[in-house]
């Protein structure tokens, strides 16, 4: 039987060394790799479970919905009665007269005055009993009975010429009758019964005309 080479000895020991470094150094490679994926597989887990939390939250806050327009239609039913009426078309007051204006103008009084005629003609005489029936036929010439009656009617006509008529309004049109009317109108008998022009004007017998408020904003 031959002897082992020496030399083919030490050159086997020498692969078998470096296969083993190479060996070492591609388990150290694939555990340092098994630790990267491990820990990118713990961190896709940690994601998977705040996902299916946040959608199992999404689905009962989705289930509270279901029924939601139904309770909704229930809600209005009750809550229309007890609302105002829409609101519809309503007055806007003209601007103010000014009276003391010395560039008033002769036609623009005119024009004025035969805008305050047709209010006291239509709506004040007709519908005010024995408040209208003291104010003085001279009135016109009365620079007090122009300004009240002016912003008289425009009030009226804020509180009348109206579509709807709320709670509010109501109760303001109970203020105008019952406070601010009577009050104007003694004013109105005051400035007028000494004047030597003056004439009291009796009102006329007819009832509520149906066309009285629109035929005089028609005239506006």
């Amino acid at each position: 039987m031959t002897a082992p080479d020496s030399g083919t000895g030490a050159a086997a020991l020498l692969q078998l060394a470096d296969l083993a470094a190479r060996l070492g150094s591609v388990d150290g490679r694939e555990n340092d790799h098994h630790q990267d994926v491990s820990k990118a597989l713990a961190e896709l887990g940690t994601s998977v479970g705040k996902l299916r939390a946040t959608v199992t939250g999404q689905g009962k806050i989705i289930a509270t919905l279901n029924g939601i327009d139904t309770k909704l239609a229930e809600l209005t039913a009750a809550i229309e009665p007890l609302l105002p009426p829409a609101p519809g078309p309503q007055y806007y007051p003209v601007p103010a007269v000014q009276w003391w204006d010395e560039n008033l103008s002769d036609s623009a009084r005119a024009s004025v005055v035969t805008r305050l005629r047709g209010w006291v003609e239509r709506i004040y005489r007709p519908h005010y009993g024995h408040l209208a029936a003291k104010l003085g036929e001279c009135w016109e010439d009365h620079p007090l009975c122009l300004v009240q009656i002016d912003w008289l009617s425009e009030l009226w006509a804020v509180l009348y010429l109206r579509a709807t008529r709320t709670a509010g309004v109501l109760n303001s049109q109970a203020e105008f009758g019952t406070r601010i009317l009577p009050a104007v109108g003694a004013q109105l008998e005051a400035e007028t019964a000494n004047c030597t022009r003056h004439r009291s004007a009796t009102a006329p017998a007819s009832g509520w005309a149906t066309s009285a408020a629109s035929g005089w904003a028609a005239r506006r």
